[in-house]
């Protein structure tokens, strides 16, 4: 699974990252929690790749309570295509979600300890996503969810989950709306390769959703798990 990521790149470098006309608005943010406006990226017929803010966890368009998505921050790959409640974002709504790093969690010595996966080479991820258009009593909710997979090289001794991470190769294969082939999508649903990730113990303050500041991704320092 994936349950916290970071984004502190400068909105124009994202604006860069992903080839978008006009820079996301958007402040650093170093804790990102389930149910926060999120960036994310999809392509627009007339304007190109867009950048937008939606809620994260998906609200199936024929949901009848919105509480449904506090369960669904995240889809598993292995079945996005086949599973009510996402199947048909994925086949017609894909996004891209930019990340400048996610967290996991590594039992340790019987306690748990956050680790912070980052990119190498590059200034962000490009997580693969799907989106809902919900229809509420007070309007259109728009929320998304993060594609998750088996772990690579880096992950698989800390978690054995990981969020899919497109290779820009890949972004306009899996932006591309008319693009409705499981078995053109389903290949990209993978494992990047460990080349392009590495990982760091960081401090156990990233636990509570309170903390949103930039010492939650520095290494942990010799001596133990940080404190709260």
């Amino acid at each position: 699974m994936c349950g916290r990521f970071s984004l502190h790149a400068n909105p124009e470098v994202i604006a860069l990252a992903f080839r978008l006309g006009i820079a996301p608005e958007w402040n650093a943010r170093y804790n990102i929690t389930p149910s926060s406006k999120i960036v994310i990226v999809r392509a627009d017929a007339a304007q190109g790749r867009v950048a937008a803010l939606f809620k994260w966890g998906l609200i199936p368009g024929w949901a009848k309570d919105p509480a449904i998505g506090n369960k669904l921050a995240n889809a598993r790959g292995e079945t996005v295509d086949e599973k009510p409640s996402f199947r048909n974002a994925f086949r017609r709504s894909r996004c891209l979600i930019p990340a400048s790093g996610f967290y996991e969690w590594k039992t340790v010595a019987g306690r748990r300890q956050p680790y912070y996966m980052h990119p190498v080479g590059a200034p962000l991820f490009a997580i693969a996503g799907i989106t809902e258009r919900w229809q509420g009593p007070d309007g259109v909710v728009e929320t998304c969810a993060i594609i998750t997979t088996g772990p690579n090289g880096v992950m698989r001794d800390i978690h054995d989950r990981m969020p899919v991470i497109l290779a820009p190769d890949d972004y306009d294969v899996w932006l591309d709306p008319r693009n409705q082939s499981v078995a053109a999508l389903k290949p990209l649903i993978k494992p990047c390769a460990d080349s392009t990730m590495a990982a760091h113990a960081v401090s156990t303050r990233v636990n509570a959703p309170r903390h949103d500041d930039a010492g939650l991704i520095e290494p942990l320092q010799t001596g133990g798990p940080g404190a709260d």
